[in-house]
């Protein structure tokens, strides 16, 4: 694990909610992600898309390393800070590994799915050639209140 949570892993964790806002907006479930370099400027940014995109692999994660390794112009995202409200599935945490971002930072834990510690440890296993710092647990309580309110609107138009 990292170093505990600082105002610009709040900073940018907000930035991260309103993106999950713009997803939820777009009937996906509201996950938001956002790629910081190594000098502490934005450098990409993402949503749940998978529906819209037809992509299962459109996750928010994915959607923000993919932004942010076209800008670089390399897939390498080296000394970079992912921010994202939940906490990564398995997909999601072999291409961080596999981009060597050097810190994720996540909020809510995900117990159905987590691939970093909740369901899996995938991201901090020495036996990588990648170990990724992490800090999860970052507005925790406004992260999973969102998804929390995401589900209860879906299940109360399923039920009528």
């Amino acid at each position: 694990m990292s170093p505990s949570t600082n105002e610009a892993d709040q900073h940018w964790l907000r930035h991260a909610l309103s993106l999950a806002e713009r997803a939820a907006a777009e009937g996906e479930v509201p996950v938001g992600a956002v790629l910081v370099g190594a000098d502490g400027a934005l450098l990409a940014e993402g949503w749940n898309r998978p529906i819209a995109l037809h992509d299962p692999t459109a996750h928010a994660e994915i959607m923000a390393m993919r932004a942010g390794a076209a800008a670089l112009g390399n897939y390498r995202l080296t000394g970079s800070t992912l921010y994202v409200t939940l906490e990564p599935c398995a997909m999601c945490a072999g291409a961080i590994i596999h981009a060597r971002v050097g810190r994720l930072v996540f909020g809510a834990s995900d117990p159905k799915a987590g691939a970093v510690n909740s369901v899996y440890d995938l991201i901090a296993r020495p036996q990588l050639n990648h170990v990724v710092a992490w800090q999860g647990g970052v507005l925790e309580a406004e992260c999973a209140e969102q998804l929390r309110a995401f589900f209860r609107v879906r299940r109360g138009l399923r039920n009528g």
